[in-house]
Formats: C-alpha cells, sequence, structure tokens
C-alpha cells in the first residue's frame, strides 16, 4: 500500500500518530525513521532501502558510528551550554532536554550503550566536570571560550600584580623597621643575681607603700633628669613624648597615601554591585529601582540588570549611586586606597555619612577601616 497523499484524512492522522517521541527500540538511527510499533519496524528491516543502508554500513562502520558519537556528544554539550551554563546539573535532565528534538541522534548509534558511559566519557576528556551521587550522575559544563579564558588570565594577571604590591610594601616595612632598630643600637639585657641573707636569722620585709600616678611620674622623671620637676608639667611632657609617632607608623601612613592616590579614580562601576537608578530620563517606573551590574562597557557605563522585572539596562555612572546595606552584609570598595577588596560592614555614622568596614578577605584580611565614605563602597550581590 502506497503512502496517503499530502492533506488527506489519512496523512493528517498519521502525522497525529507520529507526533512525539516514540520508543527507542523501533527507531533506526542508519534510515533515520521511527516506527510506531513491532510490526511496522519489522517491515522496515524487510525493506530495500534499509538493506541498501546497511550495505553502505557494513563497508565502512567506524566512519558510521564516529560521525554519529560526534553528532550527539555535540548536540548535547550544546544543551548543557546554552540552557544551564557553568551549574552543576543532573545529567539526565540535561539528556531529557536532548531528546525533545524528533530528529536528534539517537544513543542507540553511537559508541555508547548508555548515558552514564557517556557522561564518564565527558570526565576523562576533560570537557565537563562530572560526579556521581546518590541521585544520579551530575555533570558541571567547563567553559573553555576565547572571552572567558581572556578575562580569566586578566583577572589572574591583577590579582599577582595587587599581590606582588603588597608583598614589595611588606618587604619595604619590615627592610624600614630593621634600619630603625640598628639605629637604636644594641639592646641591653638585665643582669640577675641570686638573694643571699647576710645572717639566717635575718628576715624578709617588704614595704607595699603605693603611690598614686601623680608621684610616680613625678619620681620617674626625678630619676631620669637628676632634678626635681613640677608633677603637672611633667607628667604631660612625658605622654606628649611617649604618643610621638614612630618611624614605623610614618612609614605606614606614607603607604596608605601612595596608595590612596594611586586608587583614587573618576569611575568606580564594578561588576556584582548593587546600585540606584538616580535619573528620570528613563521614565518614573526605573527611578529609584536598584539593579545588579552585570558589565561594565569601558569604565563609565554599566549593564544592570533590574532587581524587580529583570530588564537590563545600559546607563552611566552619572545616573546611578552606590547602594549600603545591612550592618554585616557583604560591602565591595568600589574607590580609593582599598579598591577591588571585599569587606563587610560594623558600623554607620550618618552624621558624617561615613562607615567603619573590615576587609574580609585576601592579604588585608582583618584590617578595618574608619571613616570611609559612603561613595567609596557599594552593597555586594551575594546571589
Amino acid at each position: 500500500m502506497g503512502r496517503a497523499e499530502v492533506g488527506t484524512p489519512k496523512y493528517l492522522s498519521n502525522k497525529m500518530k507520529a507526533k512525539g517521541l516514540q520508543k527507542l527500540r523501533w527507531y533506526c538511527q542508519m534510515c533515520q525513521k521511527q516506527c510506531r510499533d513491532e510490526n511496522g519496524f519489522k517491515c522496515h528491516t524487510m525493506s530495500e532501502s534499509h538493506q541498501r543502508q546497511l550495505l553502505l554500513f557494513a563497508d565502512n562502520s567506524k566512519r558510521y558510528i564516529d560521525d554519529f558519537s560526534y553528532q550527539f556528544a555535540k548536540g548535547y554539550m550544546e544543551i548543557l551550554r546554552r540552557q544551564f551554563g557553568t551549574k552543576r546539573v543532573n545529567a539526565n535532565k540535561v539528556y531529557q532536554e536532548y531528546i525533545h528534538d524528533r530528529d536528534h541522534v539517537h544513543m542507540n548509534g553511537t559508541r555508547w550503550v548508555t548515558l552514564t558511559g557517556f557522561v564518564k566519557w565527558l570526565g576523562r576528556t576533560g570537557q565537563a566536570i562530572v560526579d556521581e551521587t546518590e541521585k544520579g550522575w551530575f555533570i558541571t559544563y567547563i567553559d573553555r571560550s576565547p572571552e572567558t579564558v581572556e578575562k580569566e588570565e586578566k583577572k589572574k594577571k591583577k590579582l599577582k600584580m595587587d599581590k606582588n604590591d603588597e608583598e614589595r610594601r611588606m618587604e619595604f616595612i619590615e627592610k624600614q623597621a630593621k634600619l630603625d632598630k640598628e639605629k637604636a643600637g644594641p639592646s641591653v639585657d638585665p643582669v640577675y643575681s641570686e638573694l643571699v641573707r647576710e645572717s639566717e636569722e635575718e628576715t624578709l620585709k617588704l614595704d607595699l607603700k603605693l603611690k598614686s600616678k601623680a608621684a610616680v611620674a613625678v619620681s620617674v622623671a626625678e630619676k631620669v633628669f637628676k632634678r626635681p620637676l613640677d608633677p603637672g608639667k611633667n607628667v604631660s611632657k612625658k605622654i606628649k613624648t611617649d604618643s610621638r609617632k614612630t618611624a614605623l607608623d610614618e612609614i605606614r601612613e606614607q603607604e596608605e597615601l601612595e596608595r590612596e592616590k594611586r586608587n583614587r579614580k573618576d569611575y568606580w562601576i564594578a561588576e556584582d554591585i548593587i546600585v540606584k537608578i538616580m535619573t528620570k530620563s528613563l521614565g518614573e517606573d526605573f527611578y529609584k529601582q536598584k539593579g545588579v551590574v552585570r558589565e561594565v562597557v569601558g569604565k563609565y557605563v554599566a549593564i544592570v540588570k533590574l532587581l524587580e522585572g529583570g530588564k537590563k539596562l545600559k546607563i552611566d555612572q552619572e545616573h546611578l549611586e552606590t547602594v549600603i546595606p545591612a550592618i554585616g552584609k557583604q560591602v565591595k570598595v568600589v574607590n580609593g586606597a582599598y579598591r577591588g577588596e571585599i569587606a563587610t560592614l560594623l558600623s554607620l555614622n550618618e552624621k558624617n555619612f561615613c562607615v567603619d568596614i573590615e576587609i574580609s578577605t585576601g592579604l588585608l584580611k582583618g584590617r578595618k577601616l574608619c571613616g570611609v565614605e559612603y561613595e567609596d563602597i557599594c552593597k555586594l550581590n551575594e546571589q
């Protein structure tokens, strides 16, 4: 019996029956034909066209299997890259998305018998990160696109340069501290002698007469200057002398000034920070809306994805404002001496429009910064 003509009721009936996925065991990959039942598949295998395809397959079976395997792996990885990105996902879930296409290359035509074998092959060839759990095999796509590789290289280079600068700074401070110690001269260790009694019957008496702090300061001053001094004046002079800055403190202050001069820029936009739109030119719907900076174009323009609605806008930094989070949340230093550092917000000073933060990552972890202006920090996107 011949095929039903296009447009006839029989043709439409066959199309409706063939809609959707059919059983894999009744599919012929060589002929790319899907049969609806066992009898139809048996008739197809006995047909002349199928026999010709089998003869072609027998001449060079390896080439056909390799071609089917390549197409299957390419389609699977394309679904993984496009729909799931670098997220960790169940391998069977990706496979279910792949077979939604009726014209996909079936696994029975490839070199892999099961999905597990295919996933293990992806892990061995370094195309993805795979791991086995109680819920099955999970897979993570490895992005090796030129843009991603270049971005990672720039990030590593920047981290290396920052680390080298910090190491050089610490070496300079240690060197200056060592020179300051050498100028002060060698330290004399105290000499301790044994307590010897002149006679066994002699008793030891301790005179514990406590003196006031002012009297102690006066007595110390008399011993140093070899002459009596006025208590009020000399105590204040001694306190003033003790409060003088050391050479190490002066070096640190100089380093801070140089760091501030080097990192203070006229642009502050950075990725993964939450900003607020402060312009009405885009419409009232976007005014004072908050969003996440997904990409920085040049130095002054940002691609912002709104937190409400998910719309993306391309906007200049002049129309944006930093967002101050709650105390204890993560912030990013976007300008100033510690530009690029991740920190934790400790306190707010609303009167002076500044905050106190603590560096939470990197070599400077644990360093507290006081009096940082609102414009120099911004809330970090923690999602």
